[in-house]
C-alpha cells in the first residue's frame, strides 16, 4: 500500500464521506514506518509507532503460546 496513492477503500467512514478515519490513519502511519518515513508517519496518525510495537508484541506473544502449547 502506497499511502500517498488514492486507493479503492472499504472504509464505511471514508465511503461515507468523511475525511478523517483514525483506523485508515494508523494503517497509513505504519506503512510509512516501513518505508522509513517517520514524520509522515507521525502526520498520518500520531499513535502509530505506539500500535506497530503492540502489533509486534502480540506476535510474539502468539508465537511463544504456540510454541509452548504443542
Amino acid at each position: 500500500m502506497n499511502p500517498s496513492e488514492n486507493h479503492f477503500t472499504l472504509c464505511p467512514i471514508k465511503n461515507l464521506g468523511f475525511s478523517f478515519c483514525p483506523g485508515c490513519g494508523l494503517g497509513h502511519s505504519i506503512s510509512c514506518l516501513f518505508h522509513g518515513e517517520i514524520k509522515e508517519s507521525f502526520h498520518h496518525h500520531p499513535l502509530g509507532f505506539f500500535a506497530l510495537v503492540v502489533i509486534i508484541l502480540r506476535i510474539f506473544r502468539l508465537i511463544r503460546n504456540t510454541k509452548f502449547s504443542l
